[in-house]
C-alpha cells in the first residue's frame, strides 16, 4: 500500500488554471489535467473550459456513465483539493443519479424510437408520393406541411441520439445522428451538439449560452444592452442602434422569426463545418449534409411549376417553427444571470434557468422531451420515455432545498415568453440611456 502522504492544493491555486493549455478541474476532491484531454474530449472543449479551475463533479456525473470513471485516473495529477465540500443539495442530487443508475433507468430506453422511425417513414412516403404522383396544388401544399412535421421528429430523434439515449450501442447512436440530423433534415449534428452541450452547461448564462444569444434580433435581459461579450462565440455582442431597433420591436417580431428559423440553421450549418474552427468528422458532416441538399431540391423539382414549389418549400420551412418556439418557451422567461458557471451550484442553475410545460402524456410526442425539460437539464443521459418517471423525485428535490419547480401550459409558456421579450423590449424604447453608434445606421438615417 502506497503510504506517501497526500499533496493537497487550494480552490484558488485550482483557479490558477483555467485557460487552454492549462486546464485543471476537479472531481470528488481529486483535481485532474486534462490540458491534453480537451483535443479527444466527446463533448468538445466547451465544458472542460467553461468549468475549467472548479470542481466539475456534479456535471461530470450528470453526463458521464459509470464506466467514464476508470478513464479519469489517467489524467490525475497528484493533487487533492484541500477544501473541498460537498453541499447538501449536491449530495442529495448525486445520491438521485446513483439510485436511477442501480434500477437502470439510464439503459431502459423504451421502443419509443422505433415507433417513431415508423411513423416518420410512413409520413416520408406518403410525402414522396404526393408530391410525385399527385397533382394538386393543396395537396402539394399539404405535403409541405407533412415534410415539416417529418423535420420536427426527426429533431427530437436527433437530439436524443446526440445524447446518446437513444440506441443500444454508441455507434448506432451516431449512425442515426447523421442520417436524421443531416441526411433527412439537412442540419449538422456537429453545430448541434457544440451549441446544445455549450447551453446545458452554462444553462441561461447570458454571456456563456449561446440559446440566449440573439442580438440584433432578440434579447431576453436588458443585461445585453451593455454589449456584453460572448463567451462562447467569442465576439462582443454590440447593442447598436440596429439592435435597439429590432429589440424594441421583438416581441411582435418573434413568431416571424422563429418561422424562418430553419433557414437560419441551414446556414449555420454550413458556416461551421466549411469554418478553421476544429470539428469531428467533417468529412462525413459535409458528405451527409449534401445527401440532404441533393435528394431535397431533386423531390422539389418533381412539382409542376415554380408557384408550388415555392410553396412547398415554404410550407416545409414554417412548420418547423412550431419546434424553434417550443425550444425557446423553456429558456426565456426563466431566470438568467452573468457569468461563468458554477460547478457548486450545478442543480440549482439548471433547475431555476429552466421551465417545463405541463401536457398529459398522450401528448409527449408534440413536445419531444422539451415538456421535462428541468429533468433533461439534471439527468441528459435520461432516456426521454423515463423524464416523466422521475419527475415527482425532482420535485421532491426541489420543494426539500426550497427551490422553484417552474412549470406551465404550452400557451402560459408562450405568454410568458412574450411578456419577457415585451418588457425587454420597452427599456429599450428609453432612449434616454444611448448606446453606441452604428455608422452604417447612421449614414442610412442622416442620407436616406
Amino acid at each position: 500500500m502506497d503510504d506517501q502522504p497526500k499533496s493537497y492544493i487550494t480552490s484558488d491555486e485550482l483557479k490558477s488554471h483555467n485557460k487552454a493549455g492549462d486546464v485543471w478541474i476537479s472531481i470528488q476532491g481529486k483535481v485532474y489535467d486534462v490540458s491534453e484531454w480537451m483535443n479527444h474530449h466527446p463533448g468538445g472543449e466547451v465544458p472542460l473550459l467553461n468549468f475549467a479551475g472548479q470542481d466539475a463533479t456534479d456535471a461530470f456525473v450528470a453526463y458521464h456513465p459509470g464506466t467514464a470513471w476508470k478513464f479519469l485516473e489517467k489524467y490525475f495529477n497528484g493533487f487533492y483539493l484541500q477544501d473541498y465540500y460537498v453541499s447538501e443539495i449536491s449530495r442529495d442530487y448525486r445520491t438521485l443519479v446513483n439510485e436511477f443508475s442501480k434500477i437502470g433507468l439510464f439503459d431502459q430506453k423504451g421502443h419509443l424510437a422505433f415507433i417513431t422511425i415508423y411513423f416518420m417513414t410512413i409520413i416520408f412516403v406518403v410525402t414522396v408520393y404526393g408530391v410525385v404522383f399527385r397533382e394538386g396544388e393543396f395537396l402539394h401544399c399539404l405535403c409541405g406541411c407533412l415534410m415539416g412535421f417529418l423535420w420536427i421528429q426527426s429533431g427530437w430523434i436527433g437530439h436524443d441520439s446526440a445524447h446518446y439515449q437513444m440506441m443500444p450501442t454508441r455507434k448506432l447512436n451516431i449512425l442515426a445522428q447523421y442520417i436524421f440530423g443531416n441526411c433527412l433534415s439537412g442540419l449538422s449534428i456537429e453545430w448541434w451538439k457544440w451549441t446544445h452541450n455549450g447551453h446545458h452547461i452554462s444553462c441561461n448564462s447570458l454571456d456563456y449560452d449561446p440559446n440566449l444569444q440573439f442580438l440584433p434580433l432578440f434579447a431576453v435581459s436588458s443585461n445585453y444592452f451593455s454589449s456584453i461579450t460572448s463567451y462562447f462565440f467569442e465576439y462582443k455582442m454590440d447593442f447598436d442602434s440596429v439592435a435597439r431597433f429590432l429589440v424594441s420591436y421583438q416581441h411582435w417580431t418573434f413568431y416571424p422569426v422563429m418561422c424562418l428559423a430553419r433557414i437560419d440553421l441551414f446556414a449555420q450549418s454550413f458556416i461551421l463545418l466549411l469554418s478553421k474552427r476544429k470539428v469531428p468528422r467533417r468529412s462525413q458532416g459535409l458528405l451527409s449534409l449534401l445527401v440532404f441538399w441533393i435528394w431535397y431540391p431533386l423531390l422539389v423539382s418533381y412539382l409542376p411549376n415554380w408557384s408550388e414549389r415555392m410553396l412547398f418549400v415554404f410550407a416545409s420551412v414554417v412548420v418547423p417553427g412550431i419546434q424553434h418556439v417550443q425550444f425557446c418557451l423553456n429558456h426565456f422567461s426563466s431566470s438568467v444571470y452573468i457569468g461563468q458557471p458554477k460547478g457548486n451550484d450545478w442543480f440549482e442553475k439548471q433547475t431555476i434557468g429552466t421551465l417545463n410545460i405541463k401536457c398529459s402524456s398522450w401528448m409527449d410526442w408534440f413536445h419531444g422531451g422539451l415538456q421535462f425539460q428541468i429533468e433533461h437539464h439534471l439527468f441528459p443521459r435520461l432516456p426521454r420515455s423515463q423524464l416523466r418517471r422521475v419527475s415527482p423525485f425532482v420535485k421532491e428535490l426541489c420543494k426539500k432545498h426550497g427551490l422553484p419547480y417552474n412549470s406551465a401550459s404550452f400557451w402560459e409558456a408562450n405568454t410568458m415568453t412574450i411578456r419577457t421579450l415585451r418588457n425587454v423590449a420597452m427599456e429599450a424604447r428609453d432612449f434616454t440611456k444611448p448606446v453606441p453608434k452604428n455608422l452604417v445606421w447612421e449614414a442610412v438615417k442622416s442620407y436616406g
